[in-house]
């Protein structure tokens, strides 16, 4: 059995970002039920050098709506990085997820030799479609889903392993 760009890519990021999303309406209603103003979980960190919150889900999602695109060699849309409600981070994700479903395996598919050129913050990073996918964009698109997940259970959001994993098929 073989398994495609497509399916190692665009399916475990809608899924990751489906499960954040559910998480972050969890979030938001352990904040009204605690009368804890949203802010406080928005804005919290898991240590004073790291993101918070609202950056994890930004990172998140560029990092799965620009491997799709890069991937798929069209240009990575651009986002605001502004949201700071629950309810913008919930529309944030939407959005990423209903780019993210307009991929088409056609558009992914034999792109593993593709070249990918990253610009970073002082360099440019190259790599072949493959590597990028499983080095790069898979990684960090669970890394910053995690530690978003970390940052709301750190802070007493009742949420557990199912809600991050989701429905198992």
């Amino acid at each position: 059995m073989t398994i495609s760009m497509y399916q190692a890519s665009v399916p475990p990021m809608i899924k990751a970002l489906t499960n954040l999303r559910t998480v972050l309406e969890k979030a938001a209603g352990h904040a009204e039920a605690k009368r804890i103003n949203p802010s406080v979980l928005i804005n919290a960190r898991l240590y004073p050098d790291m993101y918070p919150l609202s950056r994890q889900v930004q990172i998140a999602t560029d990092t799965a709506k620009g491997g799709a695109s890069r991937l798929a060699g069209k240009e990575v849309p651009k986002y605001e990085d502004n949201e700071a409600t629950f309810l913008e981070l919930v529309a944030r994700l939407t959005k990423t997820i209903v780019l993210l479903e307009s991929f088409k395996s056609e558009d992914i598919d034999g792109s593993e030799d593709r070249t990918i050129t990253l610009p970073m913050h002082d360099k440019t990073l190259t790599f072949k479609g493959l590597p990028y996918l499983l080095e790069y964009v898979l990684p960090n698109v669970y890394f910053h889903v995690t530690t978003a997940y970390a940052i709301l259970r750190h802070n007493g959001v009742e949420i557990g392993k199912k809600d991050f994993l989701g429905e198992l098929a």
